[in-house]
């Protein structure tokens, strides 16, 4: 298994022990229900996203039959994932308590997070389509 295969699944796991324990907290100290949009980034984009971005590394280029399109770029999209992830559950948290910088951080959060979707998208489409061949003839023509 790749390493970001695995990445993606610790970091899955990870989230949802995190939002599983905000979620007890706000339960038992309902006070903490201002924190509602930090526990559903963390399971949802955190534990949901993360275990499928991991499952379909591993998966799509074994149905397909074609390699990943980018074994890097995907390590860059699991950074770019968890720090903006990161970031916006300190921004939804800090802002929650009238903060300035919350919103600086949820911005950069949400910006890296999208930004790790969008490869994701791209490198699963270019893996899809599997790699471009120059047909023969135009090689032998040179």
């Amino acid at each position: 298994m790749e390493w970001f295969v695995k990445a993606f699944l610790k970091a899955s796991l990870a989230w949802l022990a995190l939002g599983v324990t905000l979620g007890v907290a706000m339960a038992a100290y309902p006070l903490w229900t201002l924190h509602r949009s930090a526990h559903m980034h963390m399971v949802l984009l955190g534990f949901v996203t993360m275990m499928i971005y991991g499952v379909a590394y591993h998966v799509i280029p074994r149905f397909t039959g074609h390699p990943l399109h980018s074994r890097r770029a995907a390590g860059v999209h699991w950074w770019l994932s968890n720090v903006g992830l990161a970031l916006m559950v300190l921004g939804f948290v800090t802002r929650a308590y009238g903060a300035g910088i919350g919103t600086v951080a949820l911005a950069t959060g949400g910006t890296l997070s999208a930004l790790g979707a969008y490869v994701f998208v791209y490198l699963i489409w270019r893996t899809v389509d599997g790699p471009v061949h120059v047909p023969v003839v135009a090689i032998a023509s040179r």
